[in-house]
């Protein structure tokens, strides 16, 4: 049951960000996420401020430098199927792809996506864990078969649920924010917080701050990305292991690039070690199997989890492997 709360539909980003500086405000964009966490009663709420009736975050354009803009309500289908996006970006249109079902997909919002709550079975249940002002984790000594194995540090083993996310911090796009103190840009990695930072938050946004767009850098003519997603359904499920790829390559060697991983941590995780392997090498078997391996460095597995290491190493082959062949 939905708990009695005040709403808002202001037609100006400027009284948005005024109305959210109320008391126990949330903002409300697609809602697929918002409104189940409200019924959850997860977190306590006075007022639900819609930003649906702002035009300016709506929509994909190219820039004049050849990159693009993404508005913060535009819905992962018209992210999945822009034609700018599939051209330009296909591993971002690909994660936009494996977002949920089509139904979420098309009610679901860019924004929404990279701001979603955890969905952590006892952060979503009735149990008063550390991410909800209680005194522990349940996932570290309970029930973690889907949670993290990097970044935890025994604090907060959530994994950040967003599949569009690792593809954006691959792409290394940037983040458009708006508030009352005017507006900032940050990268998207910059956007996420640990649960070492803060373990009540998943983002960096003040609590009166709004997304209002995503900026992508023009793509190298040799760049070549993808995603790909490992879940227990094909629809409805989160990542169990993923791998967001953005490789530059020049006379089959990698030159540039980012690695990271979904469904393995608190925050998307960006691979170093994978990334440390293959820079300035050709992707042949020893190379990749090497970067299969650097994959799981430095992981640390809870008790029923440790299969996530098998499927990391497995998909970072596999992917590489299509990469080198362009499949």
């Amino acid at each position: 049951m939905l708990p009695a709360f005040s709403y808002a539909r202001p037609l100006h980003l400027k009284d948005a960000v005024r109305q959210l500086s109320a008391q126990r405000a949330v903002i409300h964009a697609g809602g697929t996420d918002l409104l189940g966490c409200l019924r959850d009663g997860i977190m306590p709420v006075d007022k639900v401020v819609s930003i649906s009736a702002l035009e300016e975050l709506y929509g994909i354009r190219e820039t004049n430098d050849g990159g693009a803009i993404i508005g913060a309500l535009t819905t992962i289908t018209e992210l999945s199927e822009s034609s700018v996006i599939r051209k330009k970006y296909p591993g971002l249109a690909a994660s936009a792809g494996e977002v949920a079902s089509p139904q979420l997909r098309n009610q679901g919002t860019i924004g929404g996506n990279l701001c979603q709550k955890p969905r952590c079975w006892y952060y979503r249940g009735e149990f008063d864990c550390l991410r909800k002002g209680g005194d522990k984790c349940y996932a570290i000594d309970g029930e973690n078969q889907f949670h993290a194995i990097f970044g935890h540090e025994d604090i907060c083993a959530i994994t950040h649920p967003s599949d569009t996310a690792p593809v954006l911090e691959a792409l290394n796009a940037r983040i458009h924010i708006t508030g009352e103190n005017g507006q900032r840009t940050i990268s998207v990695s910059d956007l996420f917080v640990l649960p070492s930072e803060n373990v009540m938050v998943e983002t960096a946004l003040e609590v009166n701050e709004i997304i209002t767009h995503t900026q992508l850098p023009p793509p190298a003519a040799n760049l070549r990305s993808a995603y790909r997603k490992v879940r227990a359904r094909r629809a409805w499920d989160f990542a169990l292991a993923g791998v967001a790829l953005a490789l530059e390559i020049e006379d089959d060697r990698v030159i540039n690039g980012r690695v990271v991983l979904s469904g393995a941590a608190p925050v998307p995780w960006r691979s170093y070690q994978v990334e440390n392997v293959i820079m300035g090498k050709k992707l042949d078997g020893k190379t990749i199997a090497e970067a299969s391996q650097a994959a799981i460095e430095g992981a640390e597995p809870l008790s029923e989890n440790a299969y996530k290491l098998f499927l990391f190493k497995g998909i970072i082959e596999e992917e590489l492997e299509a990469i080198k062949n362009n499949k």
